[in-house]
């Protein structure tokens, strides 16, 4: 029987060890998004006035998970706000620079790409136009929510 107990001891072992190593992957650098499992807008949404985002800076959308640039007068590039380590959204620019809270990511907010970890891999594009006078991100389908 002493066989037959240490065998359910070996496979209970080997289930648990399979079941940690899912949670070491879920948490994984490497991963394309972490966990923003839809980093971008799926319809179109309003966010503003073109005019409040000053030329050569950004501002950040964080209910609508969105961060836009103006790099030139009526020029407009939007990212997704959504950290692609851990999914978690953007807080605050400083210096065209995205702050992640969760894990201190920062990503150039210009042009997405990630300037510090944990985070790896570049914040998604969002299609951006000006729309009635008004910014619109997301792809063009319906007319945007408000």
């Amino acid at each position: 029987m002493s066989g037959q107990s240490s065998r359910r001891t070996v496979l209970k072992g080997a289930a648990l060890a399979g079941a940690a190593g899912l949670g070491v992957a879920a948490c994984s650098t490497e991963s394309k998004l972490g966990h923003a499992g839809v980093p971008t807008p799926t319809a179109p949404v309003a966010l503003g006035a073109p005019e409040e985002i000053p030329v050569g800076g950004a501002k950040l959308y964080r209910e609508q998970k969105v961060v836009v640039s103006c790099p030139a007068e009526g020029q407009y590039k939007a990212f997704s706000a959504q950290c692609t380590h851990a999914g978690c959204v953007l807080d605050k620019i400083e210096d065209n620079e995205g702050n992640c809270p969760c894990h201190g990511s920062r990503f150039d907010v210009t042009t997405g790409k990630a300037l510090r970890g944990p985070a790896t891999v570049p914040l998604p594009a969002v299609p951006v136009r000006v729309e009635n006078g008004r910014l619109v991100a997301g792809p063009e389908t319906a007319a945007p929510k408000a």
